[in-house]
């Protein structure tokens, strides 16, 4: 979220809340629902919109969802983030209503609609007395919000602590998380949970056992691909996000996923709430590959009523949505780093292997992939197939070597080739 909302955010007080969650049981053995045994996929209103949505955005997001094909490349959830709620201001004890202005029908209505259309909802909402954009939060009613969520039809909830409170203790944030997800799974509908706190209190290292589904890594990214000086100003750019993840791997699988952050593709300078100047359809097209292949949800913040041609071919490429949402669950590591010439790689449950050849840098270059010394295989022969031109590029018993342009990412798919 902004700084903006950040300000806002600051009323959400840890200070009060650390004496009475502290006290409050937490479970003593790992937990599961069972639920997004591969990363997420669909479509977030913040990146975009901001609180600025209504029923006829969500419905027209629905339409076209399935008219330009995303729904049929692997795009489930369609997820409303913070604003659809009626009231701002702490919650003390009244209801948590929907605004009845900008969605007359209500949420089970947009659910129902979703469902109708072969795709799922989700709903956001965060463990203070505000959110971050200061609507009513969930704090102390974490039972009373999750058996409404599911009687309105709910599949995922984004829980957001708006990155507050950075030095709030573990046992602090297992609580608070942790409620929300018991209440979760004491309903009949299953839910996905995201948990957001900015990757502080390291999350990866306990939240897969509170039956949490995937956890934000770092802070919020920007519409940037590499933008130096973001990040002290909070705004993590793509490489920035990149480099967050790097040795985090072995914490994510089926069903709990290291999440990057959203999707900034198409997003073009045009955000309402991010920082950034927008990115080329090269860099777009690069973040769009690095977070399938270290598995992270992919979710669209764009505006998806107006994708020009390119944006869409990005977002709908089904070989590299493979890779993120290949069964075997393992993301992809960094295997090797150049300086600005870095390999990741990743095993697929048919025994191949993907590989993202980055160029970080801002020359043209030439890079060469060994099997042997980058992955640790022995295979004779290899068959080499490029997931963005969707061509097979030939079978090597040799290293292999291609050129990689500025900021690009060249993904291949590895196959051995008998004798």
């Amino acid at each position: 979220m902004t700084t903006t909302f950040l300000r806002s955010a600051r009323r959400f007080a840890f200070a009060f809340l650390a004496p009475l969650v502290l006290a409050m049981p937490v479970a003593a053995k790992p937990v599961s629902n069972g639920l997004a045994r591969t990363p997420p996929m669909g479509w977030s209103s913040w990146n975009n919109f901001g609180d600025s949505i209504d029923e006829k955005l969500i419905v027209e997001t629905i339409d076209a969802m399935v008219a330009n094909g995303m729904r049929d490349a692997g795009y489930q959830y369609v997820n409303l983030d913070d604003g659809w709620q009626r009231y701002k201001g702490k919650r003390r004890d009244r209801p948590l209503e929907v605004d009845p202005v900008r969605f007359p029908r209500g949420i089970k209505y947009l659910a129902d609609y979703a469902h109708s259309k072969g795709l799922k909802f989700g709903i956001y909402s965060g463990p203070g007395q505000t959110t971050c954009a200061g609507y009513t939060g969930s704090e102390g009613h974490e039972a009373q919000d999750a058996a409404l969520f599911a009687s309105w039809g709910v599949d995922h909830l984004k829980y957001d602590s708006c990155c507050s409170h950075k030095d709030a203790p573990v046992p602090v944030l297992k609580t608070i998380f942790g409620t929300m997800s018991t209440a979760l799974m004491a309903q009949r509908r299953g839910i996905v949970l995201h948990a957001c706190h900015c990757g502080w209190g390291q999350p990866w290292e306990w939240a897969a056992d509170m039956g949490i589904n995937h956890w934000r890594i770092g802070q919020d990214i920007s519409d940037d691909f590499d933008y130096p000086g973001n990040r002290e100003k909070y705004y993590f750019d793509v490489l920035d996000t990149l480099d967050r993840g790097v040795g985090l791997e072995k914490h994510a699988g089926p069903g709990h996923w290291n999440d990057y952050d959203m999707l900034i593709v198409g997003l073009n300078g045009r955000s309402k709430e991010l920082v950034g100047a927008g990115a080329s359809n090269v860099e777009y097209r690069t973040h769009f590959s690095l977070w399938a292949m270290v598995n992270s949800p992919l979710l669209a913040g764009a505006d998806l009523r107006s994708l020009d041609v390119e944006t869409l071919a990005t977002f709908t490429n089904k070989e590299i949505i493979a890779l993120n949402q290949d069964p075997l669950g393992k993301p992809a590591e960094k295997v090797r780093d150049d300086g600005v010439l870095q390999i990741y790689a990743k095993e697929l449950a048919d025994g191949s292997y993907a590989v993202a050849l980055l160029n970080r840098g801002s020359a043209t270059a030439d890079m060469t992939l060994s099997l042997r010394r980058d992955l640790a295989l022995t295979w004779k022969k290899y068959r080499v197939r490029d997931l963005w031109r969707h061509q097979d590029v030939g079978t090597y018993d040799i290293p292999f070597t291609t050129e990689v342009i500025s900021h690009e990412a060249r993904v291949l798919r590895l196959t051995p080739v008998a004798d």
